[in-house]
């Protein structure tokens, strides 16, 4: 779909701040959504120099740039021909969200693994519409994913070409019918936010709310020189809107961080009365089925908030609460059944500010 169906806006919104701030809103289209970003134009060393519209295309080259190197549904991008088997030559941020995958499934031990490509297909999450494989396919695919098979930094040749052959750990290659497949869905849009956010830091931009299809980065204040208020949707299966039904609100910021929630609400699909959730067990190979319904962790970038916050959802409810009780570096909100009804648990460093009851 061209970016000409969509609107795009720059807009003033009312600061407070200081008479010096002018805080702006920026929207557009990228990886099948709507991002928003809202910045103070006032920044550390005076005012940027930048008008809105050079912000709004500094902003968009670099989400173009993301979509052209690891976008699954771009059949041009360098993840889809890596995928394909063919002989790329991987960019800076195909080597570096790599790199961050394989850190992020070394720390949850696989339950984080963007190798299962061939996992979501077959489930209908990935890039193909399969879905209710038999157990012999899904132990067939399981066979030949993981990370665990592959090397921890993409291996170039003396050109700088990679290939999915290439990636074996052991450094003898796959056979033809086990190449891997990358699908870095999981973590993709908080590395945007990230990226977006070091593109706005180069502006001399510093009171930010980077949102990329509710992946959040924010750093700074709000225009009403308050930490930014961010709505947790409530995990009700058919809640498609965000923002329309809250579970709470909650404050993140000023100092810079990430905020991104998972949940199984919105992707899922039901078989003779069973659901079937986007969450995927990599060691398993199957959806999961416990109690946890969305988990939103605070962490100090979006990338890994985003990481982190999907290997909850994989963990379930009590695993993700000592996870993020061990660390004292996040923080995390878990909203989960307990016998039919919606329960909150939120560490101690996040309030909500209202409740749905």
């Amino acid at each position: 779909m061209k970016r000409i169906m969509f609107l795009s806006f720059i807009c003033l919104l009312t600061a407070c701040c200081s008479p010096r701030d002018r805080y702006i809103a920026i929207s557009g289209y990228a990886q099948g959504g709507m991002y928003s970003v809202k910045l103070n134009l006032n920044g550390k060393d005076g005012m940027t120099g930048l008008r809105p519209a050079e912000i709004k295309a500094g902003i968009d080259s670099v989400l173009d740039a993301i979509n052209n190197s690891v976008s699954g549904y771009n059949k041009g991008s360098i993840l889809s021909r890596f995928n394909a088997g063919e002989k790329v030559l991987p960019d800076g941020i195909f080597k570096d969200l790599y790199a961050e995958s394989y850190k992020y499934y070394k720390e949850t031990q696989g339950r984080f693994d963007v190798s299962c490509a061939p996992l979501f297909d077959i489930w209908g999450f990935g890039f193909t519409s399969d879905s209710l494989p038999s157990r012999e396919e899904v132990m067939e695919v399981l066979s030949r994913t993981g990370m665990s098979r592959l090397a921890d930094t993409i291996v170039t040749d003396s050109r700088g070409y990679a290939s999915a052959g290439m990636l074996a750990a052991d450094g003898k290659g796959f056979a033809e019918d086990a190449l891997p497949e990358l699908n870095f869905n999981a973590i993709a849009q908080g590395y945007s936010c990230d990226l977006v956010a070091e593109y706005l830091h180069s502006a001399g931009i510093c009171h930010m709310l980077v949102d990329i299809g509710g992946e959040i980065y924010c750093e700074g204040l709000n225009p009403a020189g308050q930490p930014w208020g961010i709505g947790l949707d409530r995990p009700e299966d058919g809640n498609n809107t965000p923002g329309q039904d809250l579970q709470g609100v909650f404050r993140a910021g000023p100092a810079p961080c990430g905020v991104v929630t998972s949940g199984n609400y919105r992707k899922f699909y039901v078989r003779d009365g069973k659901k079937y959730a986007h969450t995927i067990d990599p060691l398993t190979g199957y959806p999961v089925t416990h109690s946890l319904l969305s988990a939103t962790v605070i962490a100090s970038d979006a990338t890994e908030a985003d990481a982190l916050a999907t290997y909850c959802m994989v963990i379930g409810f009590e695993a993700a609460k000592a996870f993020i009780l061990s660390r004292p570096d996040l923080e995390g909100c878990l909203v989960y059944d307990e016998d039919g009804m919606m329960k909150t648990w939120t560490s101690d460093g996040l309030v909500l500010e209202t409740m749905a009851e």
